[in-house]
C-alpha cells in the first residue's frame, strides 16, 4: 500500500491472524483484507518520517470450551497499532570502574604497609631484645616488662579514647584464658632461646613451627592432604641441618625454640575454638591477651628469679652500657607489643594464607638483619639448612590451602 509524501497516517485494526479450531489440533490462518483496516488522516500534515515504525501487540484474550464443549466467542486475539518511535535517548548506566580500581590500589597500598610495619617493627624488636639480654641475662623479667608495656599503652588508649574501649564479658575472660597460658609460655620459651642462642637461630627453629601444628593437629583427629605432609620433609630437614651446623649450639636455646613453637601452636588452636563468635577486634584482642597473660607471668618470674638477682643484674647492666641500656629495655618491651599488635590488626584484612606467607617472610628479614647486625659468623652448609627450612614454610603454606 501506498502512503503519499506529504500526509501521515495511522492504521488499526482489530483482527485475529491464528484461530484455533477448539475440537481439533490444527490451526489455520484467517483471512485478512484491506476492507478489515480503517485508515485515519492525521490532522497535522508533515513529511514522511524517517522515524521506525514499532507495532505493539496486546493480548486480549484466547477463549476457551467448557465441559459441554459448548463454544464461547473469544475478543479480538491481537490488537495492532503503529506508532514512530520516539527520540532515541541514552539510558545513563552508573558502572564507577574508576572508584573500584581506586578502593582495589587502596587495599592493596594498605596491606603493604601493614607487612613493611610488621616486618620493621619485628626486626627493631629482636636487635634490641638480643641487646638487653646480652647484658641483662634475664629473660623471665625482660618478658615481663614487654607484656607489661603493651598492657600499660592500650589501658592509656582506652582511657584518652585514642582506642575504642573493647566490650567483653565473663565467658570473653573465660574462653581467653587458656589462649593466654599458651601464649605466656611460648613468649617466656622464645625469650629464654634468644638469651641463649643466636637470634638468627632462634628464628630458623621458630620456622619449624608448621610441623609443630600437623602433629597436635593430628593427634586431635584433624586429617590433612598429601601435600600438606610432603611440606613438613624440607622444614624438618633443614632445622636439622642448621641445628647440627650451629656454631654457638646451646642445648637450652634449641629446647626453648622448640616449646616455644609448641606453645604457639596450642594458642592458636585454642583461639580458633574458644573465639568463635566474639566481636572483639585484632588490637583489642591482642591488648586483653597481653594483660591476662601479665597476671599469669608475673609472679612466676618473681618465683623463678626475683626481685634481688634483677636489681644486681640492673645495676652491672647500666654500669657498663650506660644509661643506653634503660632504652633499649623501653623499646624491646614497646617495639614487641607494636609489632604483635600490627600482625593481629592485619588479620583482619588479609587472609590466612597471605598471613602465613607474610609470616614467612618476616622470619627471613629478622635472620639477615640480625646476621649483619651482630656479625654473627654461619657456615654455608648453615645457611643453606635455614634456606631449605624457609622453602619448606613457605610450601606448607600453599599446600594447607
Amino acid at each position: 500500500m501506498a502512503f503519499s509524501a506529504g500526509q501521515s497516517y495511522a492504521f488499526s485494526t482489530n483482527f485475529d491472524p491464528l484461530q484455533q479450531n477448539l475440537w481439533g489440533s490444527k490451526s489455520h490462518i484467517s483471512s485478512f483484507s484491506i476492507k478489515d483496516v480503517n485508515f485515519k488522516q492525521c490532522d497535522k500534515p508533515n513529511i514522511l518520517s524517517k522515524k521506525p515504525l514499532y507495532i505493539s501487540a496486546v493480548l486480549s484474550g484466547f477463549g476457551h470450551a467448557d465441559e459441554l464443549k459448548e463454544f464461547k466467542s473469544r475478543d479480538p486475539l491481537v490488537q495492532c497499532n503503529a506508532y514512530e518511535a520516539s527520540r532515541p535517548q541514552s539510558i545513563p548506566i552508573n558502572i564507577e570502574f574508576g572508584q573500584e580500581a581506586q578502593a582495589a590500589a587502596t587495599q592493596k597500598l594498605k596491606i603493604g604497609l601493614y607487612f613493611a610495619t610488621w616486618w620493621a617493627l619485628n626486626v627493631v624488636f629482636n636487635i634490641y631484645n638480643k641487646k638487653v639480654l646480652n647484658a641483662f641475662p634475664f629473660p623471665w623479667l625482660t618478658s615481663t616488662l614487654s607484656l607489661a608495656a603493651g598492657s600499660l599503652m592500650m589501658l592509656v588508649s582506652w582511657a584518652t579514647k585514642i582506642a575504642e574501649t573493647p566490650k567483653t564479658d565473663f565467658d570473653f575472660w573465660k574462653a581467653l584464658f587458656p589462649v593466654a597460658v599458651a601464649h605466656t609460655i611460648g613468649h617466656v620459651a622464645a625469650t629464654v632461646s634468644m638469651s641463649k642462642v643466636a637470634v638468627s637461630f632462634t628464628h630458623i627453629i621458630k620456622s619449624g613451627e608448621p610441623a609443630f601444628s600437623v602433629l597436635v593437629s593430628r593427634l586431635l583427629g584433624e586429617t590433612f592432604p598429601l601435600p600438606v605432609y610432603l611440606s613438613l620433609l624440607p622444614i624438618i630437614g633443614g632445622c636439622g641441618l642448621a641445628a647440627i651446623t650451629e656454631l654457638n649450639f646451646n642445648l637450652i636455646g634449641f629446647m626453648g625454640a622448640m616449646i616455644s613453637n609448641l606453645a604457639f601452636v596450642f594458642r592458636n588452636i585454642f583461639s580458633k575454638k574458644g573465639m568463635k563468635g566474639k566481636s572483639v577486634g585484632g588490637m583489642n584482642y591482642y591488648a586483653c591477651l597481653s594483660m591476662m597473660s601479665l597476671l599469669i607471668l608475673t609472679p612466676f618470674a618473681i618465683a623463678v628469679e626475683g626481685p634481688q638477682v634483677w636489681a644486681l643484674g640492673w645495676q652491672n647492666a647500666v654500669t657498663q652500657i650506660g644509661p643506653n641500656f634503660i632504652w633499649w629495655v623501653v623499646a624491646q618491651s614497646v617495639f614487641y607489643h607494636l609489632y604483635n599488635q600490627v600482625s593481629y590488626m592485619s588479620l583482619n584484612e588479609i587472609s590466612p594464607l597471605t598471613f602465613s606467607i607474610g609470616n614467612t617472610m618476616k622470619r627471613i628479614s629478622v635472620i639477615v638483619s640480625s646476621i649483619i647486625i651482630f656479625q654473627i659468623p654461619i657456615q654455608p652448609i648453615n645457611a643453606l639448612g635455614a634456606a631449605i627450612a624457609i622453602l619448606g614454610t613457605f610450601l606448607y603454606s600453599q599446600a594447607k590451602q
